[in-house]
């Protein structure tokens, strides 16, 4: 059995509840947005698949809520905060 095989056989032993903390924690220690940007297109999708219409909506207006307040988040006070994350980000990745 090849290492990758050995590693999914053991993840696939553990609760669910147990493989979604250690990959969102994962996610999170890494930065891993790519992944968490994909775990919550899925969510409505997999809420849809158990016939659960209703989340399925709630779970995507929600995430789209909140991207478009990150996609608004530099106006007013709440802009103002978050000076210091756009210089920390902007310096670290060359942004002018």
């Amino acid at each position: 059995m090849s290492d990758e095989k050995a590693v999914a056989a053991d993840l696939d032993s553990l609760s669910t509840a147990e493989l979604h903390d250690r990959a969102v924690k994962h996610a999170r220690d890494h930065h891993d947005l790519r992944f968490l940007w994909e775990l919550l297109r899925t969510i409505p999708a997999a809420a849809a698949s158990l016939g659960e219409g209703e989340r399925a909506e709630y779970d995507m207006m929600h995430s789209l809520s909140l991207l478009e307040e990150a996609l608004h988040a530099g106006e007013g006070e709440l802009g103002q905060a978050l000076r210091p994350v756009y210089i920390d980000y902007l310096t670290k990745h060359g942004g002018k």
